[in-house]
C-alpha cells in the first residue's frame, strides 16, 4: 500500500495541477478525439499553468492535491456558489473535477478526494452539490451513484470538432 496524502492546494501547486490535468484528461478522454490538434489545444488552454494559477486565486474555487509516496497523482476542484438549472436548492456548489492518474485508481484516491471535497462543502453550509460526467463514462457514473449522486439532467459540450453528451448528477448535502 502506498502512503497517500491529501492536502489543500496552494499557489505553488499550479504546475502540479497543470501537469496532472493534462495527463489525467488525456488518459480519460484522449481516445475520443479524432483530431489530435483539438485535444492539444484544449489541454494547452484549459490546463495552462497561468489558467490554473488564476483558478487557485479565485475565492470561489478550492483545489486539493493527492500524493502517493510524495508524488502528485490526483487532484480535485470544488466550485462554490455554482447554481444550475437542474435544481431548486439555494446554497449550491459544484464538484468540478476529480482526476487521478490511471495507475493509482485502485488506491481509492478519488474517493478520498471526494470525501475532502464533500466535507468542505458541508462545513461551508452548502446544501446541494452537482457535477457533470460524460454519459459514456460508466466507471465514473457508477462511482458517483455509489456515493449518493443521482442523474438530474443532461447537457452537451463541444471541444473543437468533437461533441460530447454529459449527465448532470446531484446530491443533497444537508
Amino acid at each position: 500500500m502506498k502512503n497517500i496524502e491529501i492536502r489543500t492546494a496552494t499557489q505553488d501547486d499550479a504546475i502540479h495541477i497543470s501537469i496532472l490535468g493534462k495527463i489525467t484528461f488525456t488518459e480519460t478522454f484522449g481516445h475520443l478525439f479524432k483530431d489530435p490538434s483539438d485535444l492539444q489545444h484544449y489541454l494547452e488552454t484549459t490546463f495552462s499553468v497561468t489558467k490554473i494559477d488564476a483558478g487557485l486565486r479565485k475565492m470561489t474555487a478550492i483545489f486539493w492535491l493527492a500524493f502517493a509516496n510524495g508524488q502528485p497523482v490526483g487532484y480535485a476542484k470544488l466550485k462554490l456558489n455554482s447554481t444550475t438549472s437542474f435544481t431548486h436548492f439555494k446554497a449550491v456548489c459544484q464538484l468540478q473535477k476529480i482526476y487521478v492518474k490511471k495507475d493509482f485508481l485502485s488506491f481509492k484516491i478519488g474517493h478520498k478526494l471526494q470525501d475532502q471535497l464533500l466535507l468542505k462543502a458541508t462545513e461551508l453550509h452548502y446544501n446541494y452539490i452537482w457535477l457533470s460526467v460524460l454519459n459514456s463514462n460508466e466507471r465514473a457514473i457508477r462511482f458517483y451513484k455509489k456515493n449518493g449522486f443521482d442523474i438530474i439532467g443532461n447537457h452537451d459540450f463541444t471541444i473543437g470538432k468533437e461533441h460530447f453528451d454529459f449527465f448532470a448528477m446531484g446530491k443533497k448535502l444537508m
